[in-house]
C-alpha cells in the first residue's frame, strides 16, 4: 500500500507555520470578515429584513436565511486569500525554495499549505455564525453536514488560491480572481436571495453556477432548507475538491513558475 504521507512531522511543521502565520495577524485575517458580517446582518437582516415578510417565502426570517450565505461567502474568501497570499509571498521573496528543498513530497507540500487555508476558513465561518447569535438565536440542524461542506469548500478555494498564486505575476493579478469571479459568483449563488425569487432565465443559469450548490450546502446544514438537492451539492463539492487538489499537486510536480 502506498502511503500519501511519508513525512507526517514535516507536514505538521508546515501546517503549524501556515496556521501561526494568519493567527499572528488576526486583526487582518480573522476580525475583518466578522465585522463586515455583523454590518450585513444589521443592515439587511435587522433594519431591512424586519420590514419584509420573508418567512412567507422561505419559512424563516431573513436574518436566518442570510447567515449561512455569509458563512459560505467568508469561508470561500478566507480560504482563498490565505493560501494565495502565503504562496505568492513565498514566490515573491523566494523563500518557497525552502519548502521545495525540504524532504516533502509534492502532495505533502500542498497538504501543509492547504492546512492554513482550511483552518482559517473554518474559523471565520464559525465566527460568522457565532456573530449571528447576537442578532438572532439559531441552531445548527445538521452539524456533520456543516463540517463536510466547510472542509470541502475550504479545500476547493485553498487550492484555487495556490493555483492563482502560481499564475499571478503581481498583486493585482493575485486578487483578480477573487474580485471578478469568486465573490460575484458567490453572491449570485444565493447568499442574499433564494433561487425561487430569480426570473426563470437566471434560475436556469444559476444551476450552472457551482457556487449555488456550495452556498446551499451550508444553508441546508444550518437550516435544513436548500434550493438545491443536498446530495447533488455534496457530490459537486467532493468532485471540485478532488479536482482542484490534484490539479494543484500537478502544478507543484511540474514546477509551474516555481523553478527558475
Amino acid at each position: 500500500m502506498i502511503h500519501l504521507i511519508s513525512n507526517p512531522i514535516g507536514v505538521l511543521a508546515l501546517s503549524k507555520r501556515e496556521i501561526h502565520r494568519f493567527f499572528s495577524v488576526a486583526n487582518q485575517t480573522i476580525f475583518p470578515p466578522l465585522v463586515s458580517s455583523a454590518l450585513f446582518m444589521y443592515i439587511f437582516g435587522v433594519a431591512i429584513g424586519s420590514r419584509i415578510d420573508f418567512a412567507a417565502i422561505t419559512g424563516m426570517p431573513y436574518l436566518n436565511f442570510i447567515t449561512p450565505g455569509l458563512m459560505a461567502m467568508h469561508l470561500i474568501s478566507s480560504a482563498y486569500e490565505n493560501t494565495s497570499s502565503s504562496l505568492f509571498i513565498g514566490r515573491w521573496h523566494n523563500h518557497i525554495q525552502e519548502i521545495l528543498l525540504s524532504p516533502l513530497s509534492y502532495i505533502e507540500m500542498v497538504l501543509g499549505l492547504l492546512a492554513g487555508g482550511v483552518v482559517r476558513g473554518v474559523v471565520v465561518c464559525l465566527g460568522v455564525w457565532m456573530m449571528s447569535l447576537f442578532f438572532v438565536p439559531s441552531t445548527i440542524v445538521h452539524p456533520l453536514v456543516l463540517i463536510y461542506f466547510m472542509v470541502m469548500i475550504a479545500v476547493i478555494f485553498s487550492c484555487a488560491g495556490m493555483m492563482a498564486a502560481l499564475w499571478a505575476e503581481d498583486f493585482g493579478m493575485l486578487s483578480m480572481w477573487n474580485i471578478y469571479f469568486i465573490v460575484p459568483l458567490a453572491l449570485l449563488g444565493g447568499v442574499f436571495h433564494p433561487m425561487a425569487m430569480l426570473p426563470k432565465p437566471l434560475l436556469i443559469i444559476s444551476h450552472f453556477n457551482p457556487m449555488s450548490y456550495l452556498v446551499n450546502g451550508i444553508r441546508y446544514s444550518m437550516t435544513g432548507i436548500s434550493d438545491m438537492p443536498v446530495m447533488e451539492s455534496a457530490a459537486i463539492a467532493l468532485g471540485m475538491a478532488t479536482l482542484f487538489f490534484f490539479a494543484t499537486v500537478y502544478l507543484f510536480k511540474i514546477g509551474y513558475k516555481l523553478r527558475t
